[in-house]
């Protein structure tokens, strides 16, 4: 058999088993190879009952002694009791009673792993579990057995652990060829077994040692192409031609001198790292990331003015309306210094107000604009763009990055986030750009206090918020908004707006702001806010980004459970940024052990990166932002998390390749060439392999 070989030449395969497996995307026997198990249990290492602790994750060999529903006050539960000779063990299923009570009779000898409970006796809830039969084969009862990721929808077919593994035996039964497709200095280099051997033993292995080798490899495969795409989308950046933005200009000095605060040294040297990417004649690809409130904003408004000094136009995108405004603001208030025309284009303007802009762009008198999305519309046209500043840069698709660049010819672009962004996550997901981190906040920041609390000590918060409002100072209250329950939460906010406004804080005045209303309403409130018009605001996230009140002091989050740490961390930085000391309340709502270990993360710091840090380890890269990410790879092994060492061995191998290789076309480098071509064929358009 051949890798493409269709996995309806297997024993068993019918055209319904067929039809099922490709609907999961299993069509060829490669496909199948590649469906990695989801976990192993080793029977190399057996613990009795009798050796058994609490929350010990533990593999067991035991007999089934009884079994039977038990009437519960929320339903049933299914029970069975099992004996190894040394104690006795309670299996408990609290969901799928009907699927799992056939599945027993007394005498069953079961392979079972699982993480030990206590309750009055030893107990497992939803175990890993087989049955061992007594003739039963080598392939199901050898040391290291897989288990794989199979759902209701396969095993209503037949297609089960069992026979999963026959269909993979089979598999590797018939002859087949493995070519290898790494060359054979990358495998020496990073001390990797050869492909063929790697899949053979993630499927079949006799120990540990043995299986983690082929994790390690297919991890490694991974990582490595990956790498090797932000490779060559750098390189293929070089291979452009940009302006040279080499002066200082007239501009720079000027407002950098008359600024009412030093620049941190951080700042400083990240101005200075930009100014050495523009002076070179290929564009600038560059991340600036930093924590809330290190002043990214001013470095953007200095970056700017180096441009325009050297007689380039600036564009500066942001995610929110809000931000483009805020950011305009304060703009205007360093470039009016130096009489450089600074222009607001966000979407739903009047005609009477965009056509002067769109004009004023198209001419080049205007050099400096900021926006939104509105931005990259196609009747937008530069005279001359030659830098980029994309914010917040990862709430824009690659397509949103890529329709603003191409606004000019080749402008130079610097992305900023406020999202500290973990070590291992910058170099796969922004792989391809420089890196420069502001780790530095300026020194008349104050920390923000941050207390969780419960429901009942809400009268207590709300005295807390009247105080502070008493001397002068603001408090902005947010909820929840998510895709899913996107009505039910903005009523919330709503509803919480009257009441507020109605019982607890009758004699305040209580703005609400949301993404629903029109940019006129949502302005007007803005504006009263800063004002101080507006004692307390009631808002969705529509605020984590882009509102800066000095003279707010206080951020109460509700049902702040169903937040991220990074959202969490970014709408307590909306507060700390006065004189004045500043607190973050954090409501939780619902109290499980999750949210309490979570949110008691935010209590205990201030730190960004370890808060970045501890939000990756718990949500995973896919929702590390708040939202799915446009082309975001999937790996079906790999993990961004704890891979660290080989993604950086993995980076540095492809970078060397790429470096020595850009077109792939060296004879050792064929196969890997059409793995790569195959496996990221939507990616390609910016690389150029002939």
């Amino acid at each position: 058999m051949n890798l493409t070989d269709s996995i309806s030449n297997l024993k068993g395969i019918g055209s319904q088993r067929q039809k099922v497996l490709s609907t999961h995307g299993l069509n060829s026997l490669e496909d199948l190879l590649y469906y990695f198990p989801r976990k192993h249990l080793d029977r190399t290492i057996l613990t009795p009952i009798n050796e058994f602790y609490k929350d010990r994750n533990v593999t067991l060999v035991a007999n089934v002694e009884t079994f039977g529903v038990k009437r519960i006050r929320r339903g049933s539960m299914f029970q069975v009791i099992v004996s190894d000779g040394s104690g006795l063990l309670t299996l408990n299923w609290f969901n799928g009673v009907r699927y799992v009570k056939d599945l027993f009779k007394v005498g069953d000898k079961l392979a079972i792993n699982g993480k030990v409970e206590w309750y009055n006796g030893f107990a497992m809830t939803h175990p890993e579990f087989e049955k061992i039969q007594e003739d039963e084969d080598p392939l199901q009862t050898g040391k290291i057995i897989p288990i794989y990721p199979l759902n209701q929808e396969l095993k209503a077919v037949g297609i089960d652990q069992r026979i999963f593994r026959k269909m993979i035996k089979e598999t590797f039964d018939s002859d087949l060829v493995i070519p290898e497709v790494m060359p054979k200095y990358i495998l020496e280099n990073n001390d990797l077994v050869k492909l063929d051997k790697a899949l053979r033993l993630i499927h079949f292995s006799d120990g540990l040692s043995e299986l983690e080798s082929a994790i390690r490899r297919l991890k490694f495969d991974e990582h490595f192409f990956l790498q090797l795409l932000l490779a060559l989308r750098k390189k293929n950046i070089q291979s452009f031609g940009a302006k040279r933005l080499i002066d200082v200009g007239p501009y720079f000095r000027p407002v950098s001198e008359t600024l009412d605060y030093e620049l941190t040294n951080a700042q400083k040297n990240v101005i200075q790292e930009v100014h050495l990417d523009m002076k070179k004649s290929y564009p600038m690809n560059r991340l600036i990331q930093g924590d809330v409130g290190c002043g990214k904003t001013i470095v953007a408004i200095l970056v700017s003015t180096l441009a325009v000094g050297n007689h380039v136009q600036v564009a500066v995108m942001a995610p929110t309306e809000i931000l483009a405004r805020q950011h305009y603001h304060s703009f205007r208030e360093q470039l009016d210094k130096v009489k450089i025309i600074c222009s607001l284009l966000v979407g739903k303007m009047k005609r009477s107000d965009r056509e002067p802009i769109l004009s004023g762009l198209k001419n080049g008198d205007i050099p400096v604009v900021i926006g939104t999305h509105a931005l990259i519309q196609e009747d937008i046209l530069f005279k001359n763009l030659g830098l980029a500043i994309i914010d917040e840069q990862h709430r824009f698709g690659v397509n949103q990055r890529a329709t603003l660049l191409e606004k000019g010819r080749n402008p130079h672009a610097m992305s900023m986030t406020a999202t500290p962004i973990p070590r291992t996550l910058a170099i796969t997901y922004h792989g391809d750009m420089d890196l420069s981190i502001i780790d530095e906040l300026p020194t008349n920041r104050i920390p923000v206090v941050t207390k969780v609390v419960e429901p009942q000590r809400m009268n207590n918060v709300y005295k807390f918020v009247r105080e502070e409002v008493s001397a002068g100072r603001q408090c902005i209250v947010v909820y929840p908004l998510v895709e899913e329950s996107e009505k039910s939460d903005l009523a919330a906010a709503v509803e919480a707006h009257e009441e507020l406004s109605r019982i607890q804080f009758a004699d305040l005045n209580v703005g609400l702001v949301h993404g629903k209303m029109k940019s006129e309403e949502k302005d007007d409130i803005i504006n009263k806010f800063e004002q101080n018009k507006i004692n307390i605001l009631v808002s969705t996230t529509v605020v984590e980004v882009g509102l800066d009140i000095p003279n707010a002091t206080v951020m109460l989050i509700e049902h702040s459970e169903r937040f991220g740490l990074t959202q969490l961390h970014q709408l307590r930085g909306r507060v700390g940024r006065g004189s004045e000391k500043s607190y973050c309340v954090l409501v939780r709502r619902d109290i499980t052990d999750s949210s309490r270990n979570r949110l008691s993360i935010m209590e205990k710091t201030n730190d960004g990166f370890i808060i970045a840090d501890e939000d990756l380890k718990l949500r995973g890269p896919g929702q590390f932002f708040g939202l799915k990410q446009s082309g975001f790879f999937q790996y079906r092994i790999a993990n961004m998390v704890t891979d660290g060492v080989l993604i950086r061995q993995a980076r540095k191998s492809a970078f060397n390749l790429a470096e020595n290789d850009p077109g792939l076309n060296e004879n050792s480098h064929e196969l890997m060439k059409k793995t790569f071509i195959k496996n990221y064929s939507q990616h390609l358009d910016s690389i150029n392999l002939s």
